[in-house]
């Protein structure tokens, strides 16, 4: 389901140099995507319980609007 509601971000020379700079300062690499769904407002509190969630499932999580 994740990935029907991404895609690989495009991006210029500029921001895969930026990309690239990070990776090497991380030691690990990192991917670009772009949300092809509404990504959801969500509050400060919200996002607080999104987070302690990612943190208690060792997830990264995305909240969008249903269509």
């Amino acid at each position: 389901m994740f990935f029907s509601q991404t895609r690989y971000a495009r991006l210029d020379r500029d921001k895969m140099a930026k990309i690239r700079a990070l990776e090497e300062k991380l030691g690990g690499w990192v991917i670009a995507v772009e949300p092809m769904a509404t990504l959801a407002e969500l509050s400060d509190e919200q996002l607080q319980e999104v987070h302690a969630a990612e943190e208690e499932l060792g997830v990264v999580l995305l909240a969008y609007q249903p269509e």
